[in-house]
């Protein structure tokens, strides 16, 4: 198997960037002393898996690259399961509330490289090229998301949340470019971008009921935790090794959007 980032939603580099092992999209490898054994206690209860938790401004990375603020953990809801698969694609509970149509706006920092831009602008187009109620467009500030740079401390590729409980997107994507670099913008950053962004309009892994489908390792479920983990109609319940919203994906790798990611796509917006 070739080297791999747990792409935001879930990349990890491995020895040649410094990252150890891959966690969840995540991205993030930590050492045991920088959670404590109280929040490890909380994220468990929540229904995320502990493995990889990593300390950030604000609250913790998890599953790779899935944010918790710390009002997240402070104010847990009852975990909402609706079914337990193998390979579908699944949602959140709480989306983006689009109406008959809404735009959501992106922005990119001006601290990121000129080739975030580049890809921003394909992830974009190919969102907007599925003709969804939710379309998406780049703004240069204020944007209803921003695409920032992750802290220099930072152990992971990207990190991102999930929807508001108000119908609207999780507002931030944080992006560690020094460990992903600039090549490539239109393919494999745009594929990392297009990830996250999945997230934070509601999408969570295709394999998060066994990540180790395409990360490796040992099998290894994320759980459903508070934001649900809800069947796509029409998505397989067979493997699906293309999906942009897998958890790992290797180094250089691009993924457009294959049919089952248009179903799920299609289905939810």
């Amino acid at each position: 198997m070739t080297t791999k980032n747990l792409l935001a939603a879930g990349l990890c580099l491995i020895s040649a960037l410094g990252f150890s092992s891959c966690s969840k999209e995540g991205e993030s490898v930590t050492k045991s002393d920088e959670v404590s054994q109280e929040v490890l206690s909380q994220i468990k209860q929540l229904g995320f898996t502990t493995q990889g938790a990593t300390a950030v401004e604000g609250g913790y990375v998890v599953e790779g690259d899935i944010f918790l603020s710390q009002q997240d953990l402070a104010n847990p809801s009852p975990v909402t399961l609706m079914r337990v698969g193998a390979e579908e694609q699944y949602r959140t509970t709480n989306l983006v509330n689009t109406g008959a149509g809404r735009n959501i706006t992106i922005s990119v920092s001006t601290a990121l490289p000129a080739a975030y831009v580049t890809a921003t602008d394909e992830l974009i187009r190919r969102y907007n090229a599925e003709n969804l109620t939710l379309t998406m467009s780049r703004v240069s500030s204020g944007g209803n998301i921003t695409l920032a740079q992750a802290p220099k401390s930072a152990r992971y590729l990207a990190s991102a949340g999930f929807p508001t409980s108000t119908g609207n997107p999780h507002n931030q994507v944080l992006i560690n470019s020094g460990a992903i670099g600039t090549a490539n913008p239109t393919t494999y950053i745009a594929t990392i971008l297009a990830h996250e962004v999945g997230h934070c309009i509601g999408f969570r892994h295709t394999d998060y009921m066994d990540r180790s489908y395409s990360c490796g390792g040992s099998v290894s479920n994320e759980g459903a935790s508070t934001v649900g983990a809800i069947l796509i109609p029409g998505t397989p319940a067979a493997a699906d090794p293309n999906s942009f919203m897998l958890a790992c994906i290797g180094s250089g790798v691009n993924r457009p959007f294959n049919a089952n990611d248009v179903i799920a796509l299609k289905t939810v917006y």
